[in-house]
C-alpha cells in the first residue's frame, strides 16, 4: 500500500503530575532524516526516541517535539516550615531590640524569606522516571502520522490508477493506428523511388521490396508495446505491495515506461501516433511528480 511522506501526527497523556505531548511532522526528502527537540529532562533518551521513529519509517524528513508540562490539575503541595519561621522569628525580634526598633514584627517581614516554604517535589525534577509513559505517548504519536501518511497515499492510489487507466486507453490506440503505419510508409517510399527513377527507368522490385521489409522492421513497436504493458502492469502491482521500498521501484517502473514512450515515438512515422505519444508522457510526468511524494 502506498504511503505518503508528508503527514503530521501528535498525542499526549498525564502521569505522576506531568503532563506529556508529542508532535510529529512530515515532509519529502529522499532518505530517512529524523530531527528530535527533548525537555532537559529528556536528553538521556534522544537516541531511543529517534529509533523508535525511524523503526516505522524508511523516507521522510521528520521532526519530533517532545514537551513535559506539570499539571495544572494536580493539587498544592506547598507546606509551612515550622522550624525555619520560628528562627526567622528569634532572629528579626533580636534585630529590632539591636536597632531600638519599636515597630512590631509583621507577616511581610517574614515572606521576605521565602524558605519558611517547603514546596515538595516538584514532578518535572524527575521526568526521567516517566521514560515508559513517554515511550508510549511516543509509539501513539508515530501511529497518528502513520495513519495520516498511509491515507494521503491512497489518495495518490486512486490518482495513479486513474492516469494509468488513460494510458493503457492509449495505448489501445495507438496499436490500431500501429497497423496502419506501415502501408503509410510503404506508399511514400514506393512514390519516392518513382519520382526519382522516371516511369522509363527500370529499377528492382526486390530491391524495393527488401527496403520495404528493412523499414517495416525498424518501424515495429510490437517489443515496446509489450514491455510497456508489462511496466503497467507491475506498477499497479507494486502499488499495492506492503513492502518498503515502494517510491524507489515505482521510481524505477516510470523511469522505463518513459524510455518505451521515446522509442515508440522515434519508430513512428505517423503524426497521429506522435500525438498519442505526447498525452502518454504528460501522464507520466504527472505521476512522476506525485511520485516524489512516496516512501
Amino acid at each position: 500500500m502506498l504511503e505518503s511522506m508528508t503527514g503530521y501526527g501528535s498525542a499526549e497523556s498525564v502521569a505522576s503530575g506531568v503532563k506529556i505531548l508529542v508532535e510529529l511532522r512530515s515532509v519529502n526528502n529522499r532518505f530517512a532524516e529524523i530531527s528530535v527537540k527533548l525537555p532537559r529532562q529528556l536528553l538521556p533518551y534522544e537516541i531511543e526516541v529517534r529509533e523508535l521513529i525511524r523503526s516505522r519509517f524508511q523516507r521522510g524528513k521528520i521532526s519530533a517535539f517532545v514537551q513535559l508540562q506539570a499539571d495544572d490539575e494536580q493539587p498544592i503541595t506547598t507546606t509551612l516550615n515550622a522550624e525555619k519561621t520560628a528562627a526567622y522569628c528569634d532572629l528579626l525580634d533580636q534585630l529590632r531590640d539591636a536597632a531600638g526598633i519599636e515597630a512590631p514584627l509583621t507577616l511581610d517581614n517574614l515572606l521576605r524569606f521565602s524558605d519558611v516554604f517547603d514546596s515538595g517535589s516538584n514532578a518535572l525534577e524527575h521526568a526521567s522516571e516517566l521514560w515508559d509513559q513517554v515511550k508510549a505517548v511516543v509509539l501513539e504519536a508515530v501511529e497518528q502520522l502513520k495513519h495520516m501518511r498511509r491515507r494521503e497515499g491512497e489518495e495518490l492510489l486512486q490518482d495513479f490508477a486513474t492516469r494509468l487507466a488513460e494510458i493503457e486507453k492509449t495505448l489501445a490506440l495507438i496499436r490500431s493506428l500501429a497497423g496502419d503505419n506501415f502501408e503509410v510508409v510503404r506508399k511514400k517510399l514506393t512514390s519516392k523511388v518513382e519520382a526519382v527513377a522516371g516511369k522509363d527507368i527500370a529499377y528492382s522490385r526486390d530491391r524495393l521490396e527488401m527496403e520495404l521489409v528493412m523499414a517495416a522492421e525498424r518501424l515495429d513497436i510490437t517489443e515496446e508495446m509489450t514491455r510497456f504493458a508489462s511496466h503497467n502492469k507491475f506498477f499497479l502491482e507494486e502499488m499495492h505491495n506492503e513492502e518498503s521500498g515502494t517510491g524507489r521501484k515505482l521510481n524505477f517502473l516510470l523511469q522505463e515506461q518513459l524510455r518505451e514512450a521515446n522509442t515508440i515515438a522515434s519508430k513512428s512515422q505517423s503524426a497521429e501516433i506522435s500525438q498519442k505519444v505526447v498525452h502518454i508522457k504528460e501522464e507520466l510526468e504527472k505521476i512522476r511528480e506525485q511520485l516524489q511524494n512516496i516512501e
